[in-house]
This record gives C-alpha cells, sequence and structure tokens, in this order.
C-alpha cells in the first residue's frame, strides 16, 4: 500500500466506515480481542520502516517523562531537550519543533527509539483496549497509517 494514496483511499471509504461505525458501536465495545487480532495481523503485514510516515507528518504530545527519557538518551539534560527540540503549540502541548522528527533517519529508523515518547510508542493505538472510543480518530490516523487502513477496512468488510 503506497502510503501516498491513504488520505485518497481514506476519502473513498470513510463515509462507509462513520456509517459501520453508527450501525455496530455496541457491538464494536466487546470486540477488544478480535480488533487486537487485526492489529496483529496489519502489523504484521506491514514494514513500519519502509513506510515512516507517521514520523514524518505527526508531532505526538511530549509529556515530562518523555523530556527526562530522551534526556537521558541524548546524554543532556531535560531543559536542553526541550530548548534544542521542542515548542509549545497553540493548545499549550510540547511538541517537536518540526517536523519531520528531528531523530527520525534517512533510513526511518529512530535514534531515540528505546527512549522514544510514549505517543509514539502507542501509535497507531489499533491495539488498545475500549478501541470503540478512539474509532473517530482511527479514521482519521488511517490517513497517515496503514495498519490502521487495515485494521479498518478488515473490521468494517461485509457491512
Amino acid at each position: 500500500m503506497d502510503v501516498i494514496d491513504l488520505p485518497k483511499q481514506v476519502a473513498l471509504r470513510k463515509a462507509a466506515w462513520v456509517k459501520w461505525y453508527a450501525k455496530n458501536k455496541r457491538s464494536l465495545m466487546k470486540m477488544d480481542r478480535e480488533i487486537l487480532q487485526l492489529h496483529l495481523e496489519a502489523e504484521a503485514d506491514t514494514n513500519c520502516l519502509a513506510c515512516g510516515n507517521c514520523c514524518r507528518s505527526l508531532g505526538p504530545m511530549i509529556l515530562p517523562d518523555d523530556v527526562d527519557r530522551m534526556g537521558k538518551a541524548l546524554r543532556i539534560k531535560p531543559s536542553a531537550v526541550i530548548e534544542r527540540y521542542l515548542r509549545t503549540d497553540e493548545d499549550g502541548d510540547r511538541v517537536f519543533r518540526s517536523m519531520p522528527c528531528p531523530f527520525l533517519g534517512d533510513d526511518n529508523y529512530c535514534a531515540i527509539y528505546e527512549n522514544r515518547p510514549r505517543a509514539c510508542r502507542e501509535y497507531p493505538h489499533t491495539d488498545r483496549k475500549k478501541f470503540y472510543q478512539i474509532f473517530s480518530l482511527s479514521v482519521k490516523n488511517a490517513e497517515t497509517c496503514p495498519i490502521v487502513f487495515k485494521v479498518l477496512e478488515k473490521l468494517t468488510a461485509g457491512g
């Protein structure tokens, strides 16, 4: 799947996904195990290092614990992490100063992978419990992540 085409593919599928959700929200509340299985299948079928789209386009919120971990990984003080790499956005959240992520290499490897921010570790969220609570976010994330797109496609197949 070509990540460049994801926004166009999502635009074509979004109405069907939203309609499916409206019709199936109650049953979706009890489908965490099935959705986790869809996530694992999509993840196994996707090479994140060949993609890296999330690291190029999504700016994660950086928590205080993230700053501390990044500082340790980079062997600099947390204040230096903030000064060099972060800014405060319009919502008052700390985010990377610029995108793509300053730690993303040309080979799509993360220079601080073991110490990456919590939002990065948890993305794309399709393996979390109570998936029904983030269905709308997942529709948006499908524009960026092939894993999310595949999960939504399989989840909603057959009406």
